[in-house]
């Protein structure tokens, strides 16, 4: 039993800020303002200037494909392609590994305002394959080596630029399969294990992940289903297989289905292929690109809400946003339910009339607050290519809220760091003034809201009594800082089910056995 003391941020119904928490065996037993006598002996933690608060949730990301990425070479805080190409010089130097990965490039935060070239990466990698992935995980530029090796099977595909080596939809995910499927499952277990423990040190205590992206016989759902059941140290995963095949989710006993990649009804705004209702404003690829029909769309929600699965859709354009409300407000016309908690995924530039269906349906919205003022794509390519007033419309949260929709925050890791701090401070200091929220709000949104979306609001995602002691210890109370010093937060330390994280390497045959026979959740 612990009991701790000082600003304990409940997260409750009406954000209500107490001075005791006790904790025992794991489960909270009791919060409030004036500690009850039979506590009076439990060892206190005195938290002082700092603040206890919920274990955050990421409610979007790619755990298999960013596990991968992590072990690889960052590239996002490159001020140019000169730095970059040092930077995968020395990579070359210390990996011995045959493919090589590096993330993050973007044409907008280095000083060339390109993208590096297939001609620079043959200069400090010309003997091993390499593929560096932009920033926003939809396209990649290779080296030479590694064009040739696949040149055959991506020459006739969309999104094949061998002058440059920048490879976009169909291409890049031959690219990325072929990366993928080459990686042994030690391998990738020992990456997933090194990358929950930089998870939680974040502050993080669960992650939703999208997953079903060039691994054979979609081997990383399955592996991340296996990886789930065996952890040990309190950390949850809940995995959303991303094909648009319902049988994926249902033979592997998942009650969730949707993501990216397959489930992607639309791509992204740095690759001019995110779909909109009106032409790009700088002339460059038309109104971008819907991946499905209507009809197709519509198909699969129906089969999926029909069969009781939980549906996500990636949607950044404000038409691919038009496309997935109208197909789930047809899917639960068809067949209503009332706790689905069915989502759309980034909401980028959603509409008046989108935004009205998921306030009317229920539908809820894991977005990604990092997106704003966000580096890798600022707000003068945005407005480039979308004008003043699309760009005045993009992310707009509290519009979300004052429509009654419920957010969830999430990294879109490999895209942006699982950094919760982050997530808060670009959402309250938006430079979008109307658009930004409370810190009480965003904070609710990292936590409360994201176990909320997958079901999880009963054990998990705020301080209340009963509930499981799944917490983090913040550097200062948040409440209580200037809102302009939100990002000067740190994560003192991540406790689950009452106990400091622990580390989750260990043996991987160990764990992948106990994860085939555990019954854990998923």
């Amino acid at each position: 039993m612990k009991c701790y003391k000082g600003a304990i941020l409940t997260v409750n119904k009406t954000n209500q800020v107490c001075n005791y928490l006790v904790e025992d065996q794991g489960r909270i037993v009791f919060v409030g303002n004036e500690l009850p006598i039979q506590y009076a002996h439990a060892p206190i933690i005195d938290l002082g200037n700092r603040a206890l608060a919920p274990s955050f949730a990421d409610t979007h990301q790619h755990f298999a494909s960013f596990s991968t990425f992590y072990a690889g070479l960052n590239v996002m805080d490159a001020e140019s392609n000169v730095q970059i190409s040092e930077m995968i010089r020395e990579f070359v130097k210390r990996s011995s590994e045959k493919t090589l990965i590096a993330f993050g490039a973007s044409p907008y935060s280095v000083r060339e305002k390109r993208l590096i070239s297939r001609e620079e990466l043959d200069i400090v990698c010309p003997d091993r394959e390499i593929m560096v992935v932009k920033y926003d995980g939809h396209a990649c530029i290779v080296n030479t080596k590694l064009l040739t090796k696949l040149e055959n099977k991506v020459k006739n595909l969309r999104g094949y630029h061998p002058e440059t080596g920048e490879m976009n939809q169909e291409a890049f995910f031959q690219f990325s399969n072929y990366i993928t499927s080459s990686l042994s499952l030690i391998k990738l277990v020992r990456n997933m294990q090194a990358t929950v423990d930089y998870y939680a040190s974040q502050g993080i205590g669960m992650i939703h992940t999208v997953s079903g992206v060039g691994f054979l016989m979609n081997l990383d759902i399955t592996f991340e289903k296996i990886f789930a059941k065996a952890l040990t140290n309190g950390f949850q995963v809940r995995v959303f297989p991303q094909p648009m095949d319902i049988k994926v989710a249902k033979k592997r006993a998942l009650p969730r289905i949707g993501g990216c990649f397959e489930s992607a009804l639309d791509g992204c705004f740095g690759s001019h292929d995110a779909a909109l209702n009106e032409a790009y404003s700088d002339g460059v690829g038309g109104t971008g690109i819907l991946y499905y029909s209507d009809e197709k769309v519509t198909e699969f929600c129906k089969k999926a809400n029909r069969e009781g699965l939980q549906i996500e859709m990636h949607a950044i354009g404000d038409k691919a946003f038009d496309q997935a409300t109208k197909a789930l407000k047809a899917a639960l016309d068809d067949f209503p339910r009332q706790n689905h908690r069915h989502g759309i995924i980034h909401d980028c530039l959603p509409t008046k009339e989108g935004i009205q269906i998921c306030s009317e349906y229920g539908i809820h919205m894991p977005v990604q607050s990092a997106f704003i003022n966000w580096k890798q794509e600022p707000d003068e390519y945005l407005e480039s290519i979308l004008g003043h007033d699309r760009l005045m419309k993009l992310n707009p949260i509290h519009t979300f809220l004052k429509n009654g929709i419920v957010v969830s925050f999430g990294s879109d890791a490999p895209c942006t760091s699982p950094d919760p701090i982050m997530w808060m401070d670009s959402a309250v200091n938006n430079s979008n003034q109307e658009e930004a929220i409370s810190i009480q709000e965003a904070l609710r949104m990292c936590t409360y809201n994201g176990y909320w979306v997958s079901f999880d609001e009963n054990e998990r995602g705020s301080l209340e009594e009963g509930k499981v002691a799944d917490m983090v210890i913040l550097s200062k109370n948040p409440y209580e800082v200037n809102t302009k010093e939100i990002g000067s937060l740190k994560v003192e330390k991540l406790i689950l089910s009452g106990r400091e994280y622990e580390s989750c390497k260990e043996n991987v045959i160990k764990a992948v056995i106990r994860g085939l026979i555990s019954k854990s959740k998923y």
